[in-house]
């Protein structure tokens, strides 16, 4: 009988162990790298997203009229200067741009100087030398998809006293002909544009308006960013930026047809304090992911915060 090489059962048995022993630590490795790449894609999705938001914030207050800014609880609540908003219960945070687009013109060419020559300007004759609001009525129609032009937009004097509650059209109303045909404190609605593109007439009236000053801004939009539909388990909901609505017509962010566009999801916190004319805004976003925790509520998931600070 011919004798053939083999295993003993020994031999067998150690092989067994130590590739047991391997299949442990291995599939644990495997485990481990697949959990770091999920750890990893999520916190940079997090992170590029909440940046994200945060800047496109960011760019629309650096060129807020700061005297405008105001806060909300709620879409459907009052409102009162952010200066005076304490606490973390405000979710809207509105205020009134400056046409940044049209003061820089196409060409490096200013449409509107943002000089008034109160030499040879008045009340009801605004002229601003080297403007040219043909051209703003082009960037503006362009920017609202042809919904909004130079005739919509208003001025705001640099300098002029104003009260923040009733000058800028925060609590206006559409129904209300005072904010459709009267000038507000700050705002003062274009009524016309003058043969000579160069002079604007908003038609102030001694008696809502009896200054007029050297410097000016254009406006032709309020801006608001609102955090909406936050669910009652996870505590979560989606940060919103709505735009091209005009407070000094008796416009609200929340009239059917305002335009928004989705910052972000998953946010679980949004909040902002004004330092001053400084404002300071945060915006978190969530993952339940990373942990496996469901309990959002009580805490479980993964969070991002993003801070930025707006001179």
């Amino acid at each position: 009988m011919k004798l053939r090489p083999a295993f003993t059962m020994i031999e067998l048995v150690f092989v067994i162990v130590i590739m047991g022993i391997i299949g442990k630590f291995g599939i644990e490795f495997i485990s481990n790298a697949y959990r770091s790449f999920i750890y990893t894609k999520i916190n940079n999705n997090l992170q590029s997203n909440s940046a994200m938001a945060v800047e496109v914030i960011a760019s629309r207050l650096q060129y807020r009229i700061k005297d405008s800014i105001i806060a909300r609880e709620t879409s459907t609540s009052g409102f009162t200067a952010l200066r005076n908003a304490s606490g973390d219960n405000f979710t809207v945070l509105e205020w009134i741009g400056s046409d940044i687009d049209g003061f820089r013109g196409p060409n490096a060419n200013p449409s509107w100087s943002g000089i008034n020559d109160i030499s040879v300007g008045n009340a009801t004759n605004i002229h601003s030398p080297k403007s040219k609001s043909v051209v703003a009525n082009g960037i503006i129609k362009n920017l609202s998809n042809n919904n909004s032009r130079f005739r919509d937009a208003a001025l705001y004097f640099v300098g002029s006293d104003n009260d923040i509650l009733t000058d800028f059209g925060w609590d206006a109303n559409s129904a209300n002909e005072t904010y459709i045909d009267n000038q507000l404190g700050a705002m003062h609605p274009i009524k016309r544009i003058t043969r000579n593109n160069k002079k604007f007439a908003p038609l102030l009236s001694s008696s809502s308006f009896s200054e007029v000053f050297e410097y000016y801004k254009l406006s032709w939009t309020a801006y608001a960013v609102a955090l909406e539909n936050v669910s009652t388990t996870t505590n979560m909901g989606d940060l919103f930026l709505y735009y091209d609505y005009q407070p000094w017509h008796g416009d609200k962010y929340t009239d059917s047809g305002r335009k928004k566009a989705l910052l972000m999801e998953n946010v679980d916190t949004f909040q902002f304090i004004a330092m001053g004319s400084v404002v300071k805004i945060q915006v978190c976003v969530k993952s339940p992911i990373i942990d496996g925790s469901s309990n959002q509520a009580a805490g479980g998931g993964y969070s991002i915060c993003k801070e930025k600070t707006i001179y």
